[in-house]
Formats: structure tokens, sequence, C-alpha cells
């Protein structure tokens, strides 16, 4: 084998002679020590691969002395064997107690070099065990590292949007570095929210993977106005190219409108959402009625919206099933009868959110995780309490152009599924110097386009809107007369002039209505300007955000004109 370094320590002479001249002759090199003390500093000095020690020492005994060593070697494996003329058990037991092994005197050649030849082989295990755990934890240390940065990467994309408003409460628990679960929530040009909770399968890295085209989707949509079921299709047609199989995404995507006191949502594999009434009355429950996102092609998927009227302060209560499947440290799950039990238990709606909290928490106790735990508390907002916002899309770096007209036209086929909004709103975020007035334009656009067609095309009655039962109303009438529409049309001119510092922007509408009777309509408002009518908000809006607005004669056809750069305390989509 090969030569190794030796320390003896014995405060006989002879022994310690002849036990060092035992090994040198059999090819190691040797260190010797009279007593304890100056085994120790002679340790510390030249770090020999073995250790012998007398139990029995002046200054300092053998067994002091092999604490001190073993302190020092830290994790560093260096055997001790005791030499000792002893022969009872327990005295032999103690030495194992503090070294590893030992020698009895007279010392026989064989047996010593026996013991010698198994204790280096079991240092150079330890040191090749030691390597070895170097370089994983090397490669644990560079892994984490990575997935830090790939981890903020992700928390940019998928950023949390307005889940600081403070309607909306929410508890984000990773099991590991990435999180399966993902929440989004986000404004919408037209005012009310977005709200998406998802649950990937899996935890950790690979279940993360699909959240950042998620949310690239959800924020990107949003803000250019597209609806609850072209978001869905887009999200589950992108999920359903890049996830592999049995990975996807249960879901739930919810748009809360202030203006209209209503909640559309649809629920793919989660676990029941509830919701909670501020008037004392029993929870609903919000099942889920469709499969994960991914799962399906869009031809198969399937984007049916369940919709709930919601009163001022009614809360919605989502949750990923890491709450249900949470267990505790005697393997229980949390479960469906304690949630529900907390639900109708809790006297105050607004307590639900905290009392979930206390009872998951001292339930799973000291157990560890096993799941990503996500917990969501919306609630709506009286309509006056909504906060305006200022929509502002991304731009590239190549300026866009400065004069120019385009003339598009919808026909009857297309009303029906078609929103041409968010096609409309991009083509003028073109304009560097309109990319500001995002959300001013979202609103005009957005108004003028739901009068051409609701009342021109479809031919509602304005009158419906009069009360907030009406509102309802209204809006299930307009669905059925879109599914029978065959024919109308509406037609979009956009032109904009300017010189790069200023400019105009001119959206005309036409639809292939009667009309109406613009002339008396703007009379009777100024005969009763505080009169809270439920219709005719949006022209109001409209003429609040335009420098001007005109309608022709019959009423068919309205031209709005938008000035840039407009004053800030101009816009009142600006909260500042």
């Amino acid at each position: 084998m090969d030569e190794i370094r030796i320390l003896i320590a014995d405060d006989h002479p002879v022994d310690r002679k002849l036990l060092s001249r035992i090994i040198t002759n059999q090819g190691h090199r040797v260190d010797e020590a009279e007593n304890g003390e100056q085994a120790i500093a002679l340790f510390q000095q030249f770090q020999p691969d073995l250790v012998l020690l007398d139990v029995m020492m002046p200054v300092m005994d053998g067994r002091l002395a092999a604490k001190a060593i073993k302190e020092m070697a830290g994790h560093e494996f260096v055997p001790i064997i005791f030499l000792t003329s002893l022969t009872d058990a327990h005295s032999l037991a103690e030495c194992l107690e503090f070294g590893d092994d030992f020698l009895t005197k007279p010392y026989n050649p064989i047996i010593l070099q026996a013991k010698i030849r198994s204790f280096s082989r079991m240092r150079d295990m330890h040191r090749a065990l030691q390597q070895q755990r170097d370089v994983i934890e090397l490669h644990r240390q560079q892994l984490l590292d990575e997935q830090r940065v790939a981890k903020t990467v992700f928390d940019n994309v998928a950023h949390d949007g307005c889940l600081s408003a403070d309607n909306i409460r929410y508890v984000l628990s990773p099991l590991a570095i990435f999180n399966g679960d993902l929440l989004l929530a986000a404004h919408k040009p037209t005012g009310g929210m977005y709200v998406l909770l998802g649950d990937f399968t899996g935890h950790g890295l690979p279940a993360a993977i699909g959240s950042m085209p998620v949310a690239e989707i959800f924020y990107g949509m949003t803000a250019k106005g597209f609806s609850l079921r072209d978001i869905l299709r887009e999200i589950n047609l992108k999920l359903h190219d890049i996830l592999p199989l049995g990975f996807f995404c249960c879901a739930a995507l919810a748009e809360l409108s202030f203006e209209r006191q209503s909640l559309d949502i649809w629920m793919g594999g989660l676990p029941d959402g509830y919701l909670l009434h501020a008037d004392g009355r029993p929870a609903d429950v919000i099942k889920a009625r469709h499969l994960p996102l991914g799962v399906l092609n869009n031809d198969q998927f399937k984007d049916d919206i369940q919709q709930w009227r919601m009163q001022p302060n009614d809360r919605l209560l989502l949750l990923s099933d890491g709450v249900l499947e949470a267990r505790n440290e005697q393997g229980e799950l949390f479960g469906y009868d304690r949630l529900s039990t907390i639900v109708a238990d809790t006297s105050a709606i607004d307590d639900v959110f905290e009392a979930l909290q206390g009872a998951l928490a001292q339930f799973v106790g000291h157990s560890q995780p096993n799941d990503d735990v996500t917990i969501l508390d919306v609630h709506m907002w009286p309509e006056q309490q909504e906060t305006h916002w200022q929509l502002q899309l991304p731009s590239g770096p190549v300026a866009g152009p400065l004069d120019w007209q385009m003339n598009y036209r919808i026909g009857a086929d297309s009303l029906r599924h078609f929103n041409p909004l968010p096609l409309m709103i991009h083509i003028m975020m073109e304009v560097p110097g309109l990319r500001v007035m995002g959300g001013q334009l979202h609103t005009v656009m957005s108004e003028l386009y739901a009068n051409a067609f609701e009342h021109g095309v479809l031919g509602m009655d304005s009158s419906l809107k009069a009360t907030r039962h009406g509102f309802i109303e209204f809006y299930r009438e307009r669905e059925q007369r879109i599914q029978s529409l065959q024919q109308g049309y509406i037609l979009i001119e956009l032109s904009h002039q300017g010189d790069g510092r200023s400019g105009e922007l001119t959206l005309t509408i036409e639809d292939s209505g009667c009309g109406f009777d613009a002339v008396t309509f703007f009379r009777e408002r100024a005969k009763y300007p505080d009169h809270q009518a439920y219709s005719g908000r949006g022209i109001a809006l409209v003429e609040q955000l335009c420098e001007e607005i005109r309608f022709s004669s019959i009423g068919n056809r309205v031209e709005a004109v938008v000035r840039w750069p407009r004053k800030l305390q101009e816009n009142p989509n600006d909260d500042g």
C-alpha cells in the first residue's frame, strides 16, 4: 500500500520506539509524541492520516486527546486506534466510544499491519465520498442558482398584474423554488378585471413551464380588450400545443364587472369555488364544469361561462387542490368537509379568508407540505369605488406611422362571433403618441362600437337598462339576438394626422341600423343634467374623453376626434 503518515502517542519510550520501528519497516512515516498535548500539537502541524494513542498518559490522557483531534479533523475521517494493556470489556468498550478501534499490548505486527490497511482503505473511501459529496453540492448550488435566475425571468413574465388591488387577497405557498400554481390579475381597459388561478400538473420547474405562455397571453390579450372566451381559447390552444402528454392546467378564469355587478367564470379541473354573500345568505358553490386547459384541442374545447349576480362586497373564493390535499402529521387530508365547514360557520365573509388560512396552518402543523397551496379572495366593488387606471401597451423601437387612413367593414357572420376591438386598438397603438392613451382610446372605441352593434345592428332598446334588473334582461336578450343575427354590418373608419409632436385621430363608426334621434337625446339630457340613468352613460363618457363627437342626421353614424398630447388633468381614466 502507499505510504501514509501515522502519529504515535505513548509515554513509554520503549513501547513507542518498538511500535515506531514496526510501522517504519512497513513503509510508513511516523511522528512521535510523549503525551496527549504533544499529540494534539503534532496533529495540528502534520495532519497525519492515522493516530495511535496510548490510553493512559501524563499531562493529557488518550481519551481527551482523541476528542480534541476528532474536533480538529471536522468532516475529515482520521482513524484513531487506542493502545492499551487493559483487557476488561468495559475499558475496551470505552476505547471504542472515543476512538475507532484498539490494539492491545504486546503488539502483533501482523494484526497492526491489517488494522492500518483496513483503516487506510476506510479513509480513502471516506475521502472519495467527500469528493463526490462536494461535486454533488457544487452541482446542486449551480442548479439552484440557475433556478433562481430562471425564476426571476418567470416572475417578470408572470408578474402579479393588479394582485395588489384593494379588493384582492391571496396566498401563494410553493412547494419548491418554482410554483406549479399560477395566479394572475389584470384590469380590463373598459373597467372591471380578469383573474386567473391555474394549477399545473405536478410541482416545481416542470409544473411552472406553462406559466410563461399563459401569463403572456393573459396580460397581452386583456390589455388589448379580448373577451374571456377569446383568452380561454388562446391559452388552451397554446397549452395543448406545447405541454407533453399527461400535463395540463386546472384553472379558473373569472371576469368581475363592477358596472354590471356580475361575475362570469370558467372553471376546469379545480376544486369547487364559493360565492360568499355580504347579506348573510348561504354561500353558492361554483363547480368546475370543464376539463383542464391543454387537454382538448380547440375544436373539442368548451368555453361555456357560468354567470353569477354579485352584490357590492360579495366575495369570490377560489383555491388550488393543494388546500384539500394538505396532510397533517397523521397523514389525514384536509378535505372538503373541513373546507365547507369553515365557509358555512364563519360568521362574517370578510373573515373566511383568514379563517381558512388559520385552520389549514393548524391542521398541517409541522408536517411536510406535499403540494403547492393557493387561496384567492376577490370582493365585488361598488361601481363608484372602482379605481380608474391607465392602459399602456408595450411599444417597439420602430416609430409608427403618422399619416394614414383605413376602413374596416364587418358583416353579419363575423359580428356574431368576432370582436374587432383588439385589432383596432393594436393598429392605433402603432402611433407612439397614442400609446399612453390606450385606456382612453379603448373606452371610446368600445362604447361607440357597443352602441353601433347593440342599438344599431341588433336593435336593442336602451330603456331596458333603466334599472339594474333591466341590465340583466338587456344582456340576455342581446345574446339571443346575436345567435339569430342574419344581416347587418358595421363600418369602422380610422384616420390619423400628425407631425411626431402632436396628432389627431378621427374614429368613425357607421352601422346598418335605423339610427336614433341624437338631437332629441342631447336636448332631453340637457334638461335633466342630474338624472342618473342606466342608459346613455357611454355617450357622456365618450364626450369627456374626446375633443369632438358628432352624430349624423339619422344617428347611425358617429365621428369622434381625439387629439394628443392630452393634458393629464383632463383625462378621467388617469388616477394621478
